[in-house]
Formats: structure tokens, sequence, C-alpha cells
């Protein structure tokens, strides 16, 4: 499964919202989820997308 998603991810370390590009995994409880790494600090992003 190679599903990217672009759009806004929450970035916790700079407390704001960044547009990023990353892939969409399917998380152990099912869910679809969206990992990036933020534009500007590095810092891992994940982003919740609903069931599968």
């Amino acid at each position: 499964m190679a599903d990217t998603y672009a759009g806004e991810f929450y970035c916790v370390k700079c407390k704001e919202k960044r547009e990023a590009e990353g892939e969409v995994v399917i998380s152990e409880s099912g869910r679809r989820m969206a990992k990036a790494t933020c534009p500007v600090c590095g810092t891992k992003l994940n982003r919740i997308l609903g069931k599968a």
C-alpha cells in the first residue's frame, strides 16, 4: 500500500499547522494514519484519517 496524503499536519514542537506530504499506513487498531516530517523542525508528524 503506497498511498500518500498531502495536507495539514499539526506539529507539536512548533505548535503550528504545517503543510506536508506523507505516507498512509494502517495502525495496530485498524485506523488509517498519515505519517510525515515537519519541513521546519524535522519532527515526525502524524494525522489520523479514519478507519480503513
